[in-house]
């Protein structure tokens, strides 16, 4: 089939040319990191979008032609996310009574989600042309439609388009002034400007394609002067001892849940021996997510001999565990800090729950069909209040439990920190793409915060990152043992604190927009 009877096919140009270019788009987020495939998903896609309305309007009028539009936008929606998060249904098959739902899981989340892009493009679809002020209109949605897409039914900002550039530490340092949002905008904008050669070849869009490249050659430069100069005060810090030393443990465990409590201090005691804890050196462990198996504190706390026989008073141990409230059946997913002792000296309750993996909407009804939340529980786990810092000496820790660290929101509600510390449970993705892309929003967190990044996770990445997004030491999935940093205690006030920035380039655009229509008319 050559190209005219392609472009002539609607069923091709509607449904299947978008389903493709959203199903390519995954190449671009790790483990991949193909970013140059976006200079080409987006201006093709503005480009169909463009060719669709001006079609719709005689040959395809037979029938109302912005659903055209829609499916063009949910097409793309759809292999965008099918393939963005398919490993999700990987965490359905460690129970029998939920392999039923991984076809659901595959295609049904894919499909709804697909309708943010679906109905982004049924709006702004009828008023694209082959023009500058389409393609900023079109930057303008698409930008909007993410920011939605990260704020709303409890927020899911899963791969956005920034995340594409997350092996490119330089570009990256403007998120701590502008913020994610702010810098999805530029991100799709830089995508789509070689749409810019679909049009009119004018002096003006190639003086504005000349005016990108520099701008963006600027904040290389920026970047690199950023990182050079963190080098020196980091290397400052730590010759003057301003650091805490910092320990990451990877048991790479198998999940499995309802283990008997032979084999729970088998686990326990594999921990202490990766952990290799120095009596003498102050140190801080920190454990992943999940290492208890779903058990609660309480039923635990009989194994505190291990921890006064292994640890001393100069160590403290991070870890996350299942905890409840006395005299309810409130249970929480927290992060807590024992002593030697095995004594609670701090604890966070996860405020970001993973729905139908931690709690179940709508659960009495649910539940009367049959449906519970996937992780070992007692009833769906409640919401922590609030997030109040773990201070360790001149540290401040930021605690964040697994997918938590997709939230900027949460960053930006704390203002004086020096070490997030990110605990997860990845070994429900399995050998997927997932835990590289869970990895990859850590990343940004630690440049928006300013802040060094500490990451535990049980079969996944973990990571020590610095406070420019740079990985500073690191142990694969699937690999068991330890990383060690003396993490310098960075004091700055330079952390990105709301979405501002995003809604005033919002607005800049806005008004260019407005501008360049009434200079075409």
């Amino acid at each position: 089939m050559n190209f005219e009877k392609i472009i002539n096919n609607k069923i091709f140009v509607i449904f299947i040319i978008p389903f493709f270019l959203g199903l390519l788009s995954v190449f671009s987020f790790q483990p991949f990191n193909f970013t140059l495939i976006n200079f080409l998903i987006f201006p093709i896609l503005f480009f169909i979008l463009t060719y669709v309305n001006k079609r719709s309007k005689n040959i395809y009028r037979k029938k109302p032609f912005l659903k055209n539009l829609f499916f063009v936008g949910h097409s793309f929606g759809f292999g965008f996310f099918i393939t963005s998060t398919y490993w999700i249904s990987n965490s359905l098959t460690f129970d029998e009574s939920f392999k039923f739902l991984i076809p659901f899981a595959i295609f049904l989340l894919p499909i709804l989600l697909g309708l943010f892009f679906g109905f982004c493009t049924l709006i702004i679809g009828p008023y694209l042309k082959s023009n500058l002020n389409s393609l900023v209109l079109f930057v303008i949605a698409f930008s909007l439609i993410d920011y939605l897409r990260g704020k709303m039914f409890t927020g899911f900002p899963w791969n956005l388009w920034a995340y594409s550039w997350s092996w490119f530490e330089e570009v990256l340092q403007v998120l701590n002034p502008i913020g994610l949002y702010a810098f999805n905008l530029l991100s799709i904008s830089v995508f789509s400007l070689p749409a810019i050669f679909f049009f009119t070849r004018k002096k003006s869009h190639y003086a504005i394609f000349i005016a990108s490249l520099t701008i963006f050659f600027s904040n290389y430069i920026y970047g690199s002067f950023q990182i050079n100069n963190n080098d020196k005060t980091n290397s400052l810090s730590i010759s003057n001892s301003s650091y805490q030393t910092v320990k990451i443990i990877s048991p790479n465990f198998e999940l499995k849940y309802d283990l008997k409590s032979d084999e729970i201090i088998k686990n326990i005691d594999r921990l202490i021996k990766i952990s290799s804890p120095e009596e003498d050196k102050k140190t801080i462990f920190i454990w992943p997510e999940g290492v208890f198996s779903g058990y609660n504190f309480e039923e635990i706390k009989s194994l505190k001999y291990d921890f006064s026989k292994n640890f001393s008073k100069n160590h403290l141990i991070i870890l996350g565990i299942n905890t409840n409230k006395k005299d309810s059946d409130n249970y929480f997913n927290s992060f807590i800090m024992v002593n030697n002792k095995f004594e609670i000296l701090y604890k966070y309750n996860k405020r970001k729950l993973v729905p139908f993996g931690e709690f179940l909407p709508f659960e009495e009804k649910l539940k009367k069909l049959g449906f519970k939340n996937i992780t070992r529980g007692y009833n769906s786990f409640s919401p922590g209040q609030k997030i109040e810092l773990l201070i360790v000496d001149n540290l401040k820790i930021l605690p964040l439990i697994c997918y938590e660290i997709i939230f900027p929101e949460l960053i930006q509600e704390i203002k004086k920190t020096n070490l997030i510390v990110n605990l997860s449970e990845d070994a429900w993705f399995g050998k997927s793409i997932g835990p590289h892309q869970h990895f990859s929003k850590a990343i940004f967190r630690a440049i928006e915060n300013n802040s060094y990044l500490a990451r535990s996770t049980n079969k996944g990445i973990s990571a020590f990152i610095n406070n420019k997004g740079q990985i500073i030491k690191f142990l694969n999935p699937n690999e068991s043992g330890n990383i060690e940093l003396k993490v310098p205690i960075v004091h700055s006030e330079h952390k990105n604190k709301n979405d501002l920035i995003f809604f005033i380039l919002l607005f800049t655009y806005m008004s260019f927009f407005f501008l360049l229509k009434n200079y075409e008319k």
